[in-house]
């Protein structure tokens, strides 16, 4: 009887091979081999060459580690996993394992997978507490608690971090104080994000007095400001995003700034400086938006047609008219400018200027008819309805000589002309 014995198990490398395409992962095919230049009789009688040496663990272990991470960025997360846990399994790897779990949490963090990405950032530092990466474990751990939601344990893992640093013996100081101070920013958002607006302004307010980079220290100006506006204390909110504003005009938030600002004022009825805000916001933020112009357009246009609106609504036609005639400067995309157009057209029958009022209905209506079969549906519905309003101003103006001539002569003379009947409004959008 033949007797079987169990085989041995393949080396590291096949194991590997085998895993990834287990995961189903695509690996690049074989190339054919070439065809032996010399007989094979004259081949065998040369001596045979001695295997090539296996490589040690420690580069072998740093060759998965490279194809995990390089797995991660592709997002080919179930094949990473697999090569990180070849480092992790093995004896032989036990030297890299730090960087394996390090490498795993970072994967399953990028992959939305947080609870697996927590556990593992807490397994790292229980097994290995005076690694010199326990400061950036701690940080990612945080931002990790704290997009699950779990704000308090977010928090206290961020003022662990700025004990961390003061423990460990830091060969670059100047790395671990950045580290510190990240974890204060940390803690300032995490409040904030919490909705714990006054003690989030507290601590953005003193970062402010740090030694940082203009662009953090511009930053937690622009978040103390806003966290002291949500929290209610609005003569606060806008002393400090004035000062904010002065400061820094070009920063990627000062249109942001302009808009709370703005809205703040309104709020505590100062409606002049409300509108003097928003029109420098109309009128010159074009100087400052060299970093993201996408972003100073959109709070170009939400500042201008929230406040021309809330004008609008309240009676306010004059400052609704500028900020209007302001807006509609800004693009010549008739999508954007014919709706504007329109409302110019209403400030201006609202303050009794008829003239003006059906221009800029005339200007909505030929603008429409010259896009022709391209135009909006919304478009041609803002047309049908400047047409109505003209026909309106038409009426009204007919109706009003009628009336005026009918005054002007005796009382007892009768009028023949009848004012024609008002024309039927158009449905509303």
């Amino acid at each position: 009887m033949i007797k079987l014995h169990a085989a041995s198990p393949p080396p590291g490398p096949v194991r590997l091979l085998l895993a990834l395409l287990a995961a189903g992962v695509n690996l690049p095919a074989e190339p054919a081999p070439a065809a032996p230049e010399a007989p094979a009789a004259a081949a065998a009688a040369e001596p045979a060459q001695p295997p090539a040496a296996a490589p040690d663990a420690a580069a072998e272990a740093a060759s998965l580690l490279r194809l995990a991470a390089s797995l991660t960025e592709r997002g080919e997360y179930p094949a990473a996993e697999v090569a990180f846990r070849q480092v992790l399994t093995q004896r032989r790897f036990a030297a890299s394992q730090r960087d394996a779990l390090i490498g795993l949490a970072r994967m399953y963090r990028k992959q939305g997978v947080l609870t697996k990405a927590a556990a593992i950032y807490e397994k790292f530092l229980k097994a290995f507490p005076d690694d010199a990466r326990t400061p950036e474990a701690l940080l990612e751990l945080g931002r990790t608690l704290r997009a699950m939601g779990a704000h308090r344990l977010a928090i206290a893992r961020f003022y662990s971090v700025i004990n961390s640093t003061l423990k460990i013996s830091p060969s670059d100081p100047d790395h671990y104080q950045l580290l510190a101070r990240t974890a204060q920013f940390e803690i300032a958002e995490t409040h904030f994000e919490a909705g714990n607006y006054a003690e989030s302004g507290k601590f953005f307010t003193r970062l402010r007095l740090l030694d940082l980079a203009p662009a953090d220290r511009a930053r937690a100006h622009f978040k103390a400001a806003y966290a002291q506006q949500l929290a209610g204390d609005r003569e606060g909110a806008v002393a400090t995003l004035r000062t904010y504003l002065d400061e820094w005009p070009g920063d990627d938030h000062a249109p942001e700034a302009a808009y709370l600002l703005a809205t703040t004022l309104r709020q505590l009825g100062r409606l002049e400086e409300s509108l003097a805000v928003t029109h420098r916001l109309l009128q010159d933020a074009r100087d400052h938006a060299t970093g993201d112009p996408q972003r100073w357009a959109y709070w170009q246009r939400r500042t201008g047609n929230q406040l021309a609106n809330d004008f609008f609504q309240s009676g306010h036609l004059a400052g609704a008219l500028g900020l209007y005639e302001s807006l509609a400067k800004l693009s010549a995309d008739p999508s954007w400018r014919l709706p504007i157009t329109y409302q110019v057209g209403l400030c201006h029958e609202k303050l009794h200027d008829p003239p003006r009022a059906e221009a800029a209905y005339r200007t909505v209506i030929g603008s429409v008819e010259a896009l022709g079969a391209t135009a909006p549906a919304e478009l041609r519905e803002f047309a049908r309805m400047a047409a109505w309003r003209v026909d309106n101003l038409a009426w009204q103006n007919q109706t009003s000589r009628q009336l005026t001539a009918f005054f002007a002569t005796e009382p007892a003379r009768k009028i023949h002309d009848t004012p024609a009947s008002p024309p039927t409004a158009p449905e509303a959008l």
